[in-house]
């Protein structure tokens, strides 16, 4: 994206977070990484992607057990890929493993790091319709990641507005910890957590765009022991960022999106 704080409005208007509540409805009953990936496909459609790549960072064509390889790239890309297994080298894959924070492909502080070779991996993947991409890394504990991951979209346009973005952010924490019980599930080690009724109170204050101040203060509690219940929902979740919990929690029902999004009409924040 050459500049995404300039991204002008679509011009059919999309209720993102209607959208987002959508696609994890439709997800929660799915027993498939192909209806989590027909469900995904539909939702970024609508927001304005052409491709997305939900994946762990193996070789696509012979992803080893309790990976996570769910996509809609060309088959003549992911052929090329894995021939020449760029899965190794691949840019946007090794900026993921060190980045805690979303990033374009065009910004200037990822395409700064790219070596030669990796500059041709990316124009070689524009010949097939793959650029302008916007990816959002994965990182879970170690206990739960085999694999470190990434997804990614590639946009229609350059125009897009910033809450496209926003939205396949959170769908895309959704979408690869789905991917990733499902894989826990068939190898019996799916996770059973279940969040204390304050830690669910503190993470829909959070979802809502509330400080910890303000959380303890609607709770009557103080500011560090409404931290302190963030951090055991984490760990209880078994995730390292507050948004990934949100996420879960609403994956597995323990709070409403629904509530969460309309409590707060003005703060919509994550």
């Amino acid at each position: 994206m050459h500049s995404h704080t300039h991204m002008a409005h679509r011009e059919v208007s999309v209720n993102y977070f209607d959208l987002v509540q959508e696609f994890i409805e439709r997800s929660q009953g799915s027993a498939t990484t192909d209806d989590l990936a027909k469900n995904f496909a539909s939702a970024i459609a609508a927001l304005g992607f052409r491709y997305f790549a939900c994946c762990s960072h193996v070789d696509p064509l012979r992803p080893p057990r309790r990976a996570v390889m769910i996509h809609s790239y060309p088959e003549g890309w992911v052929r090329v890929f894995s021939e020449r297994q760029l899965f190794h080298v691949d840019p946007v894959f090794q900026y993921a493993d060190s980045s805690l924070l979303p990033f374009f492909w065009d910004a200037p502080s990822f395409r700064a790091r790219l070596t030669r070779p990796q500059q041709e991996i990316l124009e070689q993947a524009r010949e097939f319709g793959i650029d302008h991409g916007y990816t959002v890394p994965i990182h879970l504990p170690c206990s739960r990641l085999t694999y470190r991951g990434s997804c990614s979209v590639v946009p229609e346009s350059t125009r897009l507005e910033a809450a496209s973005y926003h939205s396949v952010q959170l769908m895309s924490y959704y979408m690869y910890d789905a991917a990733m019980r499902e894989a826990d599930a068939k190898d019996g080690d799916a996770i059973s957590a279940e969040l204390s009724r304050r830690e669910r109170q503190c993470l829909e204050l959070v979802a809502q765009g509330k400080s910890d101040w303000v959380a303890g203060k609607l709770l009557g509690i103080s500011e560090r022991t409404v931290h302190n219940h963030i951090e055991r929902a984490k760990r209880r979740l078994r995730v390292t960022t507050r948004v990934q919990a949100i996420v879960l929690a609403l994956a597995t029902r323990q709070i409403s999106f629904g509530d969460v999004i309309r409590a707060e009409p003005r703060e919509r924040r994550f």
